[in-house]
């Protein structure tokens, strides 16, 4: 019966058949036909041309949006070099200080005063980055930003306060980078 359907359609239909064909005869009883649909060729051929450019249209978009997250990966390590050398660049002078101090003899006066002036240098240049340092002695404890190692009685110091700095530590704004090592008061 399907292939006498066909024969009948013009050259300008394409017949898509019913969902029971290829179902044995026993099987559709009590199965309602469902119509069959006409659709003209021109418009088949238009809707598949529409689909071809939606499918060229997605793949050009997975292709941009693939270039754009390499992009940005790349742009990101860029950025953390920039930093890096940034960040570094202000402690080249105190490197090449210390490099000048080794041979020295580290005995004189002029020693001691070169590393306290290496040393000043450091903390002037780590203040500037914005490099805070924290926990100081008689300070409250804050577990979020010391770290107590060593706990001792002591009736001359208020409780939970700090007693002895054994490492400073140090803050970035909010970010704490390592917090102080500290000897607490109970």
């Amino acid at each position: 019966m399907a292939e006498k359907k066909k024969k009948e359609k013009t050259t300008d239909e394409v017949v898509i058949e019913d969902i029971n064909e290829g179902i044995p005869q026993e099987a559709q009883e009590g199965v309602v036909e469902e119509p069959q649909i006409v659709v003209e060729k021109s418009e088949l051929e238009s809707l598949t041309e529409e689909l071809e450019r939606q499918k060229q249209l997605l793949l050009r978009t997975a292709a941009e949006f693939d270039n754009y997250k390499k992009r940005t990966e790349r742009e990101r390590l860029s950025t953390s070099e920039y930093i890096k050398a940034q960040t570094l660049k202000p402690l080249l002078p105190i490197i090449d200080n210390i490099d000048r101090a080794k041979p020295s003899d580290n005995g004189s006066a002029d020693f001691q005063k070169g590393i306290e002036m290496i040393i000043k240098q450091l903390y002037e240049v780590s203040t500037n980055l914005g490099l805070t340092p924290i926990g100081e002695q008689g300070d409250t404890f804050d577990p979020q930003l010391h770290e107590a190692v060593m706990h001792i009685e002591d009736e001359n110091l208020p409780q939970n306060s700090i007693a002895q700095v054994l490492q400073k530590g140090y803050k970035i704004g909010d970010t704490v980078i390592r917090p102080a090592m500290v000897q607490v008061a109970n």
